[in-house]
């Protein structure tokens, strides 16, 4: 789950994306004291490419090119248990909201009321009919050839008020029984996320959600009803989905509505951004350790969470700049990370923030550290990122960073090219950057890419969307180049499996490999993307 031409650029509904990118090698210099990030090209031949020049009408034809060459990695040319899938989120593609059991979620209630905001809110009840239809959508990923499928659990549906006391919806658990074992008879490993973006509106009436502390042990009773329920089949589990975005979005840009931190919309001077966001990392870290301490050792699985942000490349040369790079990557990257792999928040954090960011006591700080067996990247787009005092002009990053992102740099240049088809720009040299820095700076973690991927806002026929192919391709291209360049990557999942709700955008952005049709009974259509996706995951493209 999503900084620059527009405010959704940050956001996990990636319809307006910023930048996409083809491996375009940036010759800012980046060099600086106590400057831990350093560009480095991809070595490829897709990094010697002329990519640089100006865009042409379809400027991603040397990576379709580049497919066919002996240099593009091939299936094979990866470990053989690496996990090659797609994903989706419950809140995006199962519908049934009032069946089944389940209780409403508290994007039902945003969604109604803010229907003046939302794409396509007449087809939100449904969505794509996933809970009616999975059986014929797990038969359509076996055909994609996947080994592997990111899926979430919706909360609402297996718990309907959220709590072990307000009862177990009989009904939901069964649901998830036949999804999960559906996929595992076709061959398929369930990659599970506990929580993505939703959660029991019940939760959030009571006691204001993951703003009040005590949701804490909430969460943990129901990821242990998972790990009682599902562990036995599920091998990997994400605790939570993209907690920056969620933070940054509904509590300090008020995107979605719902913030009601007056002082951070007048003086831009934020407090719950960062309560939020330490109630969900409270909330890994004491699931993280319930489920190493009782059901690991014997159910043999891992666990993670994911987090969302792209590549920082100094706007310009200047130390203000390049200092400025890093504190965006601290603000974002390094707010999850270095809790879960140091134990407290980053130092530049705790200084600009001050008595508004939460503190760990020594038992949280323990419970913390060495708290996922994994992490898992959704990668989109880079920035440039500049010295900005006025927090007022970082409309779309956090403000606290005196940091702001841009499309171009002092040079006017942007990272990538646009592409005509999706409103934005392709950088997957920023996706193997940002590989390699979580390598040097938090001792090589095992890595799961677990959202890559692009719109066809643009497109006149959504089937033909040769562009995705030339992103996933190179961005496929920059992860193997990453691991040959030693870093701990383990599996990779192209964005989206199927067509999904993608909030403001509805279903706009045509994101899924299948395309799924309104007008003809929400018929499933694999486009151009998937079959190719099929054909490098079951065949050498060189043959």
């Amino acid at each position: 789950m999503q900084k620059m031409e527009t405010l959704s650029s940050l956001r996990i509904f990636k319809t307006i994306l910023i930048i996409l990118s083809l491996v375009l090698l940036f010759n800012i210099p980046t060099q600086a004291q106590g400057l831990l990030y350093k560009l480095r090209p991809i070595q490829h031949d897709l990094a010697a490419s002329k990519i640089g020049e100006p865009a042409t009408t379809k400027p991603y034809d040397y990576i379709l090119k580049f497919l066919s060459s002996s240099s593009f990695p091939s299936r094979a040319s990866f470990p053989s248990d690496f996990l090659f899938g797609t994903g989706s989120s419950a809140l995006q593609i199962e519908g049934a909201g009032h069946e089944g059991g389940r209780g409403l979620g508290i994007w039902d209630d945003i969604v109604n009321q803010h229907k003046d905001v939302y794409g396509d809110v007449d087809k939100f009840p449904k969505k794509i009919e996933h809970y009616k239809r999975y059986k014929e959508d797990v038969q359509l990923l076996k055909r994609l050839g996947v080994n592997s499928y990111r899926m979430s659990i919706s909360w609402s549906r297996v718990m309907p008020n959220g709590t072990l006391e307000g009862g177990i919806n009989k009904e939901g658990i069964n649901f998830y029984n036949n999804l999960i074992n559906e996929l595992l008879e076709n061959g398929i490993e369930p990659f599970v996320t506990i929580l993505h973006f939703d959660y029991p509106l019940a939760l959030k009436q009571k006691f204001g959600g993951f703003l009040n502390h005590s949701i804490v042990k909430h969460y943990k009773d129901y990821s242990e009803l998972l790990f009682k329920t599902y562990g036995d089949r599920v091998k990997y589990w994400t605790t939570i989905n993209e907690v920056e975005v969620t933070s940054i979005f509904q509590y300090m840009l008020n995107i979605d509505n719902i913030s009601t931190d007056e002082e951070c919309k007048t003086t831009r001077k934020c407090t719950l951004s960062y309560t939020l966001l330490h109630n969900f990392l409270l909330a890994h870290a004491s699931t993280s350790k319930l489920y190493r301490t009782k059901f690991q050792a014997i159910q043999g699985g891992e666990i993670g969470l994911v987090l969302s942000s792209g590549c920082y490349v100094p706007y310009s040369s200047k130390l203000e700049d390049v200092a400025a790079t890093q504190r965006l990557m601290d603000f974002y990257w390094g707010w999850i990370l270095d809790p879960v792999f140091h134990g407290n928040y980053p130092k530049i954090m705790r200084k600009l923030v001050g008595n508004r960011l939460p503190k760990f006591t020594k038992k949280e700080k323990k419970m913390l550290k060495g708290s996922t067996n994994f992490i898992g990247i959704n990668y989109y787009t880079s920035h440039f990122a500049i010295y900005e005092p006025n927090r007022t002009k970082s409309i779309g990053d956090s403000y606290d960073a005196l940091a702001r992102s841009e499309v171009f740099n002092e040079e006017g240049k942007p990272l990538g090219y646009k592409d005509q088809y999706a409103w934005n720009y392709v950088y997957p040299e920023g996706l193997y950057n940002m590989l390699l820095y979580i390598k040097d700076k938090y001792k090589n973690p095992k890595v799961y890419i677990t959202e890559n991927g692009v719109a066809s806002t643009k497109i006149p026929n959504p089937l033909k969307d040769e562009h995705r192919i030339a992103y996933i391709a190179a961005h496929i291209n920059a992860t193997k180049a990453a691991i040959d360049d030693g870093a701990n990557v383990r599996g990779y999942f192209a964005w989206a499996a199927f067509d999904t709700f993608e909030f403001q955008a509805g279903y706009s952005g045509n994101w899924g490999l299948y395309h799924v049709d309104f007008n003809d009974n929400l018929k499933r259509i694999p486009t151009d993307a998937a079959k190719w996706y099929r054909k490098y995951l079951t065949h050498d493209l060189r043959d």
